[in-house]
Parts: C-alpha cells; sequence; structure tokens
C-alpha cells in the first residue's frame, strides 16, 4: 500500500489533475458561449435592410429570368416589390419594369401595360418601360396610346435612335389607316381647283370624250341645253361643280333621245374620280368597258382610268391587269404606254417605264408630257446603273424637249428636279422661274421652288413664303398644304403645322393620301403633347 504521503501525493496529483480538467472544462464553455455571443451581435450587424432584401430578391428573380423560369422570376419580382421601402422609387420603377419584362414574354400584355405604368409614374423618362409599354399597346393594337409612348423615347432618344424610329413609322401607319378608314366614310366630295382639272385632262393625249369638250361646233348658248351638252357648257365656263349632274341628266334619257351614252358615263367617271367618289367612278368605267357598244378609243381611255382608281387604292394587280387589257385592244393608242410608264416608275421598275414610254412618244411624237416623263424615266435608269454615257444624252434630250416643246410647265418642271438631284441649283432656279411664267396658276412649281431654295441656300423665311404663295395660287393645293406643315414641323411651329395637316386632309381624294397625311399630322400632335408633358423645350422639336 502506498503510505499516506504518497496517497496525499496522489491526492494532490488527482486534485490538480481534476482541478486543471475543471478549470479547461469552463474555459471551453466560456468560449462557446463567448463565440455564440459574439456570433449574434455580428448577426445583428449583418441583418438584412428591406432595400437590401428586395435587391436579392430582384437579383434572383433576374437569374431566374435569364434562364427562361419567368413564372418563378415574377414571384421573385413581386417579393421586391413587396419588400421595399417607399422612398426608394427608382429602384421600385426597375422593379415594375423587370417584372414587365417577365410578362411581355408569356405575353400577358395587360400586365406589361399595367407594370410599365406604375414604373413611369415614378420615373416619367424611364425609356425602356415606355418602350416597352409601347410595344405591348402595339399588340394590343391601341395605336393612340402607342403613339405616345414611342413619341416620348424618340424624343428622349433625341431621334438617334433606329428601331425606336422604325417603331413610331408602323405606330403611324396603322394609326393613319384607322383614322383614314373612318375620314373617308365621312367625306364630302371637293371639286379640285381649275388648274388640277386641266392637268389631269391634258395628261391624255387622246380622251376622245375631252376632245369632244374642246371641240366648238355644236351650239353651246344658254338656250335649251340638256345632258351632256350642258355638262359640255359647264366645262368650257368652269361651272365644275353642274359637270355630274347635267351628266347624269344625259343618262336618264331613253336610248332614243341620248346622243352621248358614253360620253356622258366617261365625264362623269372623271368628275367622280378627280373629286375623290371613287366607288361611282369605277361604276361607270365599268359599264363602258363591259359594253359591246362603246368605240375602242373611249373603252381604252376607261381601261386607262380604271387603272389609275386601282393603283390609288392599293390594288396593284387589277391595275396592271387593266393595262394589259387595254394595250391588248389598243396597242397603237400612245396613252396606254404613257400612263403605264408612270405607274411603272412609282413601281421602280425603271427599265419596264423606259419602254413603256418608249413605245408611248414612238406612237405619238407629238405629246410633251409623254416626251419629257421618257427624259425622266432614262435619267433615272442611267444614275441606276451608272451610265455616264446615257446621262449625257439625258441631259441632251432634255434640252431638244424644251426646245420643241417651249410652253410646255412640265418640261422644265422634270428637268428642274434632276438639276437639284444634281445639286446643279441655279440651273434648276432659271428652270423653275420659267416654268411659273408659263404657267403663273400652277401651286405645285412655287412649292417645289421653295423646297429648292431650302436644299441650296437654307432660305426657310423665303421658302415659306413661296410656299404660302402657291395655297394663294390654288387654295386647294393639298400638295402646298402638306409641305408647308412639314416644314412648319422642323421649325417647331407643331400647332400651325396641324392646322395645315388637317387642311391637306380634307382636300384629299384617297385613302392612301390620307394614310400619309393622317400619319403626318398624329406625329405633330403626339410630339405636341409629349413634349409639355416631359418639359421639353422647343428646341427639341426643332432639332426632330
Amino acid at each position: 500500500m502506498p503510505s499516506s504521503s504518497l496517497k496525499w501525493q496522489i491526492a494532490l496529483g488527482l486534485g490538480a489533475a481534476g482541478a486543471l480538467g475543471l478549470a479547461y472544462w469552463y474555459l471551453k464553455s466560456s468560449n462557446r458561449q463567448s463565440l455564440q455571443t459574439l456570433s449574434a451581435v455580428v448577426e445583428d450587424e449583418k441583418e438584412e435592410t428591406p432595400f437590401q432584401k428586395a435587391q436579392r430578391y430582384k437579383t434572383e428573380g433576374n437569374e431566374l429570368f435569364k434562364r427562361g423560369k419567368y413564372d418563378e422570376a415574377i414571384s421573385y419580382y413581386n417579393k421586391a416589390i413587396d419588400t421595399i421601402p417607399e422612398e426608394y422609387r427608382t429602384d421600385l420603377a426597375t422593379y415594375y419594369q423587370n417584372r414587365a419584362a417577365a410578362y411581355e414574354q408569356l405575353k400577358k400584355w395587360s400586365s406589361v401595360i399595367s407594370d410599365c405604368t406604375k414604373a413611369i409614374e415614378l420615373n416619367n423618362r424611364y425609356e425602356k418601360a415606355l418602350y416597352r409599354r409601347a410595344k405591348a399597346e402595339e399588340m394590343n393594337k391601341d395605336w393612340i396610346n402607342a403613339l405616345d409612348d414611342i413619341t416620348s423615347v424618340c424624343l428622349l432618344q433625341n431621334f438617334q435612335n433606329q428601331n425606336s424610329l422604325l417603331m413610331a413609322d408602323r405606330v403611324l401607319k396603322e394609326l393613319g389607316k384607322q383614322n383614314a378608314a373612318e375620314a373617308i366614310k365621312n367625306r364630302k366630295p371637293v371639286i379640285p381647283s381649275h388648274s388640277f382639272i386641266k392637268t389631269y385632262f391634258s395628261s391624255f393625249s387622246e380622251d376622245p370624250v375631252y376632245k369632244k369638250l374642246l371641240e366648238a361646233n355644236e351650239p353651246l348658248g344658254q338656250g335649251d341645253l340638256k345632258g351632256f351638252l350642258k355638262a359640255k357648257l359647264a366645262f368650257a365656263t368652269e361651272k365644275y361643280e353642274e359637270v355630274i349632274p347635267a351628266c347624269t341628266e344625259e343618262l336618264s334619257f331613253s336610248e332614243s333621245e341620248s346622243l352621248y351614252k358614253f360620253e356622258a358615263l366617261s365625264l362623269r367617271a372623271s368628275f367622280y374620280f378627280l373629286t375623290g367618289q371613287f366607288k361611282e367612278a369605277l361604276d361607270d368605267l365599268s359599264l363602258i368597258i363591259d359594253s359591246s357598244e362603246a368605240d375602242i378609243y373611249i373603252k381604252v381611255n376607261s381601261l386607262i382610268k380604271r387603272s389609275s382608281i386601282y393603283m390609288q387604292t392599293e390594288k396593284v394587280h387589277e391595275c396592271l391587269a387593266d393595262f394589259e387589257k387595254a394595250a391588248e385592244i389598243g396597242s397603237n393608242i400612245s396613252d396606254v404606254f404613257h400612263h403605264r410608264g408612270q405607274v411603272k416608275l412609282l413601281m421602280e421598275q425603271v427599265q419596264e417605264a423606259r419602254n413603256d414610254f418608249e413605245r408611248a412618244v414612238s406612237l405619238n411624237p407629238d405629246f410633251a408630257v409623254a416626251v419629257v416623263q421618257k427624259c425622266y424615266a432614262d435619267y433615272r435608269y442611267a444614275m441606276q446603273m451608272k451610265d455616264v454615257s446615257l446621262l449625257m444624252r439625258t441631259m441632251d434630250d432634255f434640252r431638244r424637249a424644251i426646245e420643241r416643246f417651249p410652253d410646255c410647265p412640265e418640261t422644265y418642271i422634270l428637268f428642274a428636279q434632276v438639276k437639284t438631284e444634281k445639286q446643279e441649283f441655279q440651273e434648276a432656279e432659271k428652270l423653275y422661274l420659267t416654268a411659273m411664267e408659263i404657267d403663273p396658276n400652277n401651286a405645285s412649281i412655287y412649292v417645289h421652288r421653295g423646297l429648292l431654295l431650302l436644299q441650296w441656300k437654307g432660305e426657310i423665311e423665303n421658302a415659306v413664303k413661296l410656299m404660302k404663295q402657291a395655297i394663294q395660287v390654288d387654295d386647294k393645293s393639298e400638295f402646298a398644304y402638306e409641305t408647308l406643315g412639314t416644314v412648319e414641323v422642323q421649325r417647331g411651329n407643331l400647332v400651325l403645322a396641324i392646322e395645315l395637316f388637317n387642311k391637306a386632309i380634307s382636300l384629299a381624294r384617297s385613302e392612301m393620301e390620307m394614310v400619309h397625311l393622317f400619319s403626318l399630322r398624329d406625329a405633330a400632335s403626339s410630339q405636341l403633347k409629349i413634349a409639355s408633358n416631359l418639359g421639353l423645350g422647343p428646341d427639341i422639336l426643332k432639332e426632330a
């Protein structure tokens, strides 16, 4: 057995060891509690603020969006929106815009519009939200609101973004169609100016009815003239409002009484066309075309006129079919090829247009309008093909045309347009001045000369003055009102521009013309409204 002292030593040793173990246990427990306390303090310091939590939800939503999980992304955007404090307006606008982007992928257009609206209410210059809402409104065919939103985007981008401009153009066209379709229903027929009527009939070299109108072999006293002869007198005395009723009277006569049935149909159709009553014009022309009794010249002329209506109502197939039929039965009538050449030129089929003008001139070499339009088609082709030799010959052909037809304003006008394109401005100015001397009542010459001064010298005041003169000369010149309106838009005078476009709309004869004019007016109206809403000054409108 160990001695007492040894027991004591052992006990002491055990005690020391026990004491040491107890101390270690205490220290370990204390450290654990201290670490837990410290961790709790750190956790308290690291606890997310509502803003941080909202940002985390947004980030998680963005990641889900990138992976195409749009419904899940929306749920996180919902959390972000519910969590963020109200004072973080810009960030909240972003959350709504992001959620709108997810709804857009799901094609939930109403939700897109709703969320973008909330974003825009928080930030009225939020381009991304405005653009996204415009796209959703376009999908819903809400053209008016889509236009306002895309106009906002264009103004904020200073009209520098091509995608935005293309969308604006798309929306304007659709809104224009909508407005034109409504306006055409309520449109009242308007007799155009005397100058316009003269130009229209002068564009036909072989219109048998127009030739009859110019004949002086029938007595045109104020006696008991009836029917077509009464219409002839009204035409001669420029009382154009009496033409349609007089032709209608002729057509009310019995077969034995009526001597001018087809002439009355043709003349009435022409004035229906000139006053924008296309359906009625088509009916009259079709009666002539379908008749086995109608003279070949009047039938061919009717086919040409019907094709023109088809072209203006965007029925290109029917238009070309009528020309084909006219060429078949009137292969020796130059008007067929002259007018088809004009259509081909509009369709950018320049070589085919040249062929038609060549045929028209070969059949009637003394018809000035066809001769000069052939020159213009040759010029277009030479520029297209970069054919210098043809270009030089075309310039000589223009000069010869002027020598041959010094009293034909069209020769000077078309040559002046060519000179303007070639930036030979001084020569273009001389040509326009000569044309104005020959035909001082032709409003289009004043307008073209005004445009020349703008391009050449930047003389905006003189250009505006000339365009106002055009309106004084012909207060029914749709072209003058439209062009002056466009210039006023460039000057930032949007209220005046809108008035001018409205005037042009009231004079437009076709729905196609109305679509274009409504687009111009609606663009100006939207810019005026949005610039005011955004607090933008007139300078931004001038730049637009």
